[in-house]
């Protein structure tokens, strides 16, 4: 996945931008942005302020080494299975 042009702070200073008024397009225009982009981060970021994406991020990453670590022992679960019924 391309990692986007834009910080975490930037995107939300973006974002609220268009609260203080300033048309969609005009915001888009002027970032150099489609409109879908914009309206992607608005339905991830809305109403977030840095801290709390930040936090989001780590949340994230920790979710992915929970994944992580499910799959290995899913993993070893199966391959224990199948010595003990070979045994049998």
């Amino acid at each position: 996945m391309k990692k986007s042009n834009f910080s975490d702070p930037q995107i939300i200073k973006i974002l609220s931008s268009q609260e203080s008024g300033k048309s969609v397009s005009d915001i888009c225009r002027e970032h150099g942005i489609s409109q879908g982009t914009f309206y992607k981060w608005k339905s991830k970021y809305s109403g977030m302020e840095v801290s709390q994406v930040k936090q989001l991020k780590d949340l994230e990453k920790e979710l992915v080494q929970y994944k992580k670590i499910v799959a290995e022992l899913t993993l070893q679960n199966v391959v224990l299975k199948d010595v003990i019924e070979k045994k049998l």
